[in-house]
């Protein structure tokens, strides 16, 4: 198998386009330097998104049953979800959702 492949791809034929060589979405060149240093703001943005998205997977099946659930049920998802609420009000105070 490994000489199969060796022979059969081609080596050296692939052409580097301008579409190759732009920048990701993390904003840097990608065929620079490895030691530069880097903003990290894009992954803090992404860590944000998953963030808050896992909090919306929390809140839809509560969201659904609030008419079946105690008291109890009913305020322990609004005390998630001021939790929550100051947490975001937090980062958008720092400035961490700023570009």
């Amino acid at each position: 198998m490994l000489l199969i492949n060796a022979v059969v791809t081609r080596r050296g034929n692939v052409k580097k386009d301008k579409e190759k060589l732009s920048p990701y979405e993390c904003g840097f060149e990608p065929f620079e330097d490895a030691r530069l240093q880097f903003d990290v703001h894009y992954y803090v943005i992404g860590i944000l998104f998953l963030f808050f998205d896992l909090e919306i997977a929390f809140l839809f099946p509560w969201a659904c049953l609030i008419t079946k659930l105690s008291f109890s049920g009913v305020f322990v998802g609004i005390f998630f979800f001021f939790i929550i609420t100051i947490g975001y009000l937090y980062e958008w105070f720092l400035g961490l959702l700023d570009l």
